[in-house]
C-alpha cells in the first residue's frame, strides 16, 4: 500500500511540474500500473461535482501593477558623427533622427539608411535595433542591421553599433553632435 501510495504521489508531482526538472524540460512520462492507478482513483459514488476545493477557485488577488518604464534621456532631433568601425581605417558619417513617431539612420558615404524601433530605455540609455531600409548589405548594398545603443551625454549622444557580417562580429562608435535647424 505504502509502494502504491508513494508512486501515485510521484505521479502527481510530476504532473503538476515539481520533482527537480527545469521548467523547460517536459514533464516526465511516469507508467502506472493498472492496479495502482484503480487504487488512487475513488469509485464514481465518491466522487462529487459539487464540492470545489480552494486550489480550484480562480484567483481573487489583482494582478500586479504595471511598471512604468524607464523615464529615457531626451534624445530627440537630428544627430550626426564620424563613425569608427572597430578594427578598420575606414570612416564614415551617420544621420540620427529621432521623432515621437519613429528613428531612422542615414549612412551617406555608404548609400544605405534604415529604420530603428526602440526596444527599450533606462535613464541613461535607449536601445534600438535597426533594420537597414536602402542600401541592405544581403542586396548588394554595404549596410547590415544591426542594433544601436544612444546616451546622451551633454549636448552629445553617444552612439554604438553592434552586428553580424557573414559570421564576423562588427562594432562601431560615434559621438554624435545635434545638428541645428536651417
Amino acid at each position: 500500500m505504502a509502494a502504491s501510495m508513494m508512486c501515485a504521489s510521484a505521479q502527481h508531482l510530476a504532473q503538476e511540474g515539481f520533482g527537480g526538472r527545469w521548467p523547460d524540460e517536459p514533464p516526465a512520462r511516469t507508467q502506472v500500473p493498472p492496479a495502482t492507478a484503480q487504487q488512487t482513483t475513488p469509485p464514481a459514488a465518491e466522487r462529487s461535482t459539487t464540492t470545489r476545493t480552494p486550489a480550484a477557485e480562480p484567483s481573487k488577488t489583482p494582478p500586479p501593477a504595471a511598471r512604468r518604464p524607464a523615464p529615457a534621456p531626451d534624445i530627440a532631433g537630428t544627430w550626426s558623427g564620424t563613425v569608427t568601425q572597430v578594427g578598420s581605417q575606414s570612416k564614415y558619417t551617420v544621420v540620427l533622427t529621432i521623432t515621437a513617431k519613429g528613428a531612422e539612420t542615414d549612412y551617406p558615404e555608404l548609400g544605405c539608411g534604415g529604420k530603428l524601433r526602440r526596444m527599450g530605455a533606462s535613464p541613461s540609455y535607449v536601445f534600438f535595433v535597426e533594420v537597414i531600409t536602402r542600401g541592405q548589405a544581403d542586396k548588394g548594398g554595404r549596410c547590415p542591421d544591426g542594433t544601436i545603443t544612444v546616451a546622451r551625454a551633454g549636448d552629445n549622444l553617444g552612439w554604438t553599433w553592434f552586428g553580424s557580417v557573414q559570421g564576423e562580429l562588427m562594432v562601431a562608435v560615434s559621438t554624435l553632435a545635434r545638428k541645428t535647424a536651417r
